[in-house]
């Protein structure tokens, strides 16, 4: 499919590459903004177009667009324009560049006393079954029992408020409030988002600066393990079900996407061991 542009992005080298996407978040992460970066440090972008609050991301792009306010899991089957959709056994890095979203959003306005340990949850309808991959509040009490002391532990799950849903409804896991009241040095990313909402763009924008500054995550499968895995470090991540480990995505095209250090969990006792070996 590449073959067709050969002259235009080898020879000719104008901007003439429109690259439109309103599919899943982790997809959007692993092969549409890779292949977007390419295209712009090649010279040849002319136009990205995405999701509502995905501009940051694109911040490479002097032209982004965001047209779609709701994503379709399954609009990008059979669209092989893009390199690598949508997994893969292997992948080619011919048309793929990681994106510095680490170093274009390191501030000094998310800076603690101590590290920061990023904890990256969801709790949703996964494949339209109930939720499979997801930290349980007892697994959330003894991360935080047992690291808040070393680090400064920041909780994420966005809420549907938040973000573009996907075709998978996020459910209540009631930790919010469970976490101000048992565990109050806890940062809740909701509420740094209630805080400084007037300064941020938008939920996602608060996420890159975060994240630009932490070094440690533990995560779960989908985008929020892939966004995750865009800033260096290590980042821990639980699947216990997904294509994604049947390709062993996790020890090539997730650590690809900044260099860090993945390390797949397929248990909660998994997370603790690799918890007790790296923090």
């Amino acid at each position: 499919m590449q073959s067709k542009y050969l002259f235009r992005d080898y020879v000719l080298k104008k901007k003439y590459k429109v690259i439109d996407y309103y599919g899943e978040f982790q997809q959007e992460l692993a092969f549409i903004l890779p292949f977007a970066y390419w295209h712009h440090l090649n010279g040849t972008l002319k136009q990205t177009i995405s999701c509502k609050d995905t501009r940051e991301l694109y911040f490479f792009s002097d032209n982004h667009e965001e047209r779609y306010s709701e994503r379709d899991a399954v609009s990008n089957y059979g669209n092989f324009e893009v390199p690598n959709m949508t997994h893969n056994i292997s992948y080619s890095y011919a048309k793929w560049t990681k994106v510095p979203l680490k170093e274009h959003y390191q501030n000094n306005s998310f800076l603690y006393d101590k590290p920061l340990l990023v904890i990256a949850n969801k709790y949703n309808i996964e494949w339209d079954e109930a939720p499979v991959n997801f930290f349980s509040i007892p697994t959330l009490h003894d991360i935080i029992s047992k690291y808040k002391d070393k680090y400064q532990i920041v909780y994420n799950r966005p809420l549907s408020k938040h973000i573009v849903l996907d075709n998978s409804e996020i459910l209540a896991l009631n930790e919010h409030q469970w976490l101000r009241e048992t565990h109050p040095e806890v940062i809740l990313m909701n509420d740094l988002w209630q805080r400084h909402s007037p300064s941020i763009n938008n939920y996602n924008h608060l996420q890159l600066l975060v994240y630009a500054n932490c070094l440690h995550f533990i995560s779960v499968h989908g985008g929020t393990a892939a966004l995750a895995s865009y800033f260096g470090g290590t980042n821990i991540i639980l699947s216990k079900k997904g294509i994604e480990q049947y390709f062993h995505e996790y020890s090539t095209i997730f650590p690809a996407l900044s260099g860090a250090n993945i390390l797949h969990a397929k248990t909660e006792a998994d997370i603790f061991r690799y918890l007790g070996e790296h923090y």
